[in-house]
This record gives structure tokens, C-alpha cells and sequence, in this order.
């Protein structure tokens, strides 16, 4: 039950990193992937940053979120397509 659940926040919070930075190209799969790897990194970001993450669903899809966010940057950077001038 636990990784069903785990899998629905992951879900919820790739698709709102994606809908926050804009990223509408990802599919249903990749934004739960992020989103479920996206928690990893939110709680070591967060933990790096001595905070306590939180343990209900809302502060999970934050968290989540945050980590996606994270993970659509740094593939942005490198993945960052050249401008031909």
C-alpha cells in the first residue's frame, strides 16, 4: 500500500514541477519518475539544509516537488540545447 501511495505523490508532484517550470513536453511517466526521484533529492536537500522534512502528505508533496523542480533544472543545464546564431 505504502509504494502505491509513494508512487501517487510522485506522480502529484511531477506533474506540479513540470506545470511550475513549464515543462509541458515530459509525459505522465517521466513527471512520476521525477517526481518519485524528485522526494530523494527534496529530503537530502532539505536535510543538507538542517530541516526536518515533514512527515503528512502535504509537506511529502512539497518536498517532492521541490526535489522535481531540482531534477528538471540541472537536466535543463545539461541537456541545454545551443542556439544557432
Amino acid at each position: 500500500m505504502e509504494l502505491l501511495v509513494g508512487i501517487l505523490l510522485g506522480a502529484v508532484a511531477g506533474w506540479l514541477a513540470s506545470k511550475i517550470m513549464k515543462s509541458n513536453s515530459n509525459g505522465m511517466l517521466l513527471n512520476t519518475i521525477l517526481g518519485i526521484l524528485g522526494s530523494y533529492v527534496g529530503v537530502s536537500f532539505f536535510q543538507f539544509l538542517g530541516y526536518n522534512t515533514a512527515s503528512n502528505w502535504l509537506g511529502s508533496i512539497i518536498v517532492a516537488t521541490v526535489g522535481a523542480i531540482i531534477l528538471i533544472a540541472v537536466v535543463r543545464l545539461i541537456f541545454k540545447k545551443k542556439k544557432k546564431i
